[in-house]
């Protein structure tokens, strides 16, 4: 049951529970007037302290249509943050207001901090380079859909796997799963932390390889997760423009594909993914972008709704 708890790392929830949130999530796709009504009375906060789209809409989206209401900033400087106020005191007083609160801030462990000053529920939609949790519950739903399964497959992760938090997230979540390989695909300066290969793919013995080459590994991948490079994590501008194209996914990289691979992005893309791709039916983007919307309808209801939904 997960009523009142906060959602700060995707460790924070048992396998069981995400199965139960898949599920949920598959049932209100199918059937979204059923559960028009069931936050009706109750409002969401989302607080941005960095840009979004995606994730800021589809929760606002996701609250809508359940029946709430919403209230929020989405930058900083339309707040008192630009006026000096602590994270903890902008907590507390949102949570007077609202029965739960989604926030992104740029430092890492902020989202922790949130949940420790917060009387309501605390959803991390991203902190920094650390973890995006529901952008990995968007992820895992659109693999169980399209693939039929999160277990038994081959991940490739393309781009900036050293700041990427939507990969770092994914990745530490679908070790949990039973035999699943990953490839780790980026230049020396962007590789995947050691914290993340000693740890979740260390303690749960998977198999990964790095490489630089895209074109290597493209035959033995069954999801492909591409990123992009992101220049707000930069310190120095002539890195990232070095950096930022080092990846173009494009029809010629795909020939040698599996004809089920799945391409998927967390979007914003930039130049990582040619525009031609987007005709590919394995191209599943887009589609990861409305399963988001269902998969935050089902937290959201399972957090501060209905608890017998």
């Amino acid at each position: 049951m997960l009523q009142g708890r906060h959602l700060v790392d995707p460790q924070d929830l048992q396998l069981t529970e995400l199965e139960d949130l898949f599920s949920l999530a598959q049932r209100i796709q199918k059937d979204p007037l059923h559960y028009r009504d069931l936050c009706r009375g109750k409002i969401l906060a989302t607080l941005f302290f960095e840009p979004s789209t995606r994730t800021r809409l589809s929760f606002e989206a996701a609250m809508l249509r359940l029946g709430g209401s919403c209230l929020g900033f989405a930058e900083p400087s339309s707040s008192s943050v630009a006026k000096g106020e602590s994270l903890a005191d902008t907590i507390r007083t949102v949570a007077a207001y609202a029965d739960m609160i989604v926030m992104r801030n740029p430092k890492e462990g902020a989202a922790l901090l949130a949940s420790r000053y917060s009387s309501v529920p605390v959803v991390n939609a991203g902190d920094g380079g650390h973890h995006h949790p529901t952008q990995t519950l968007t992820d895992l739903l659109t693999i169980r859909q399209l693939r039929g399964s999160t277990e038994g497959l081959t991940i490739g992760f393309c781009g900036d796997l050293r700041f990427g938090r939507t990969v770092h997230s994914l990745a530490e979540t679908l070790a949990r799963y039973r035999n699943n390989r990953m490839v780790f695909i980026s230049p020396q300066e962007l590789k995947i932390p050691e914290y993340i290969k000693n740890g979740a793919l260390a303690r749960n013995n998977i198999e990964y390889r790095e490489t630089d080459r895209l074109e290597s590994v493209m035959g033995d991948l069954d999801v492909l997760y591409m990123t992009r490079v992101q220049r707000e994590r930069f310190f120095n501008e002539e890195d990232y423009i070095r950096l930022k194209d080092f990846y173009i996914l494009d029809n010629e990289k795909l020939k040698n594909a599996k004809k089920d691979l799945i391409i998927l992005h967390p979007l914003p893309r930039v130049n990582e993914i040619a525009m031609e791709v987007d005709a590919d039916p394995r191209a599943a983007y887009f589609a990861q972008a409305k399963y988001g919307m269902y998969v935050r309808m089902a937290l959201i209801a399972s957090l501060i709704g209905d608890a017998a939904c």
